[in-house]
């Protein structure tokens, strides 16, 4: 697993051995930033069940304002502060405004941001495929107020699995696929 583009174009992330999950394989993350393109430079990002922090980091690397990443597990946010360290993204020279990390589930960090106040333009969501969360998470978000007018939201998820077409106010785009792996892009219909 590396950083594909960007100022931290090559850097590899510490690896996942020994936790039970399922990275976003460096194909499927290329995909993606090439159809957001510099839709991700200054946007203000959440990655939901974050795990290695492999996509936030990403935007970090192509220019986002500032990411924030929602983790649960105790061990899998350990290995994402060592790849934020790892990057560089830590320390006196680093810019702390630049990411939070919340150890919390996706739900909840959407409530509690929503009572902070937070607006976001992109919006990353990747549960573990088989914990059944789309629907709750995708309609928290519709809900929530967190998301800025033109933000985007992608869901990532196996190519069996059929996202709705509409969460409350999200309205799927399109689906991708990369191998086993597609990606759905939302967008929030005004009104």
């Amino acid at each position: 697993m590396r950083v594909i583009g960007g100022t931290l174009r090559g850097t590899r992330l510490h690896p996942l051995k020994g936790l039970n999950l399922r990275p976003t394989l460096d194909r499927v993350r290329e995909s993606l930033f090439n159809i957001v393109g510099n839709g991700i430079e200054g946007a203000r990002v959440l990655d939901l069940f974050a795990g290695s922090g492999a996509v936030g980091i990403e935007a970090l690397s192509r220019g986002a304002r500032r990411v924030v990443f929602v983790e649960s597990s105790a061990k899998v946010r350990d290995l994402l502060q060592g790849n934020l360290e790892k990057c560089r993204l830590t320390g006196p020279d680093a810019n702390s405004a630049a990411w939070t990390l919340l150890s919390t589930t996706a739900r909840q960090a959407i409530d509690l941001l929503s009572r902070q106040g937070e607006v976001l333009d992109w919006v990353y969501v990747d549960p573990p495929f088989d914990a059944n969360l789309y629907t709750e998470t995708l309609t928290a978000l519709a809900e929530s107020g967190i998301l800025a007018p033109e933000a985007e939201v992608v869901a990532e998820h196996f190519h069996k699995t059929a996202l709705a077409e509409n969460y409350v106010r999200l309205k799927k785009r399109e689906t991708r696929r990369t191998g086993d792996t597609c990606l759905s892009f939302f967008y929030l219909e005004n009104g």
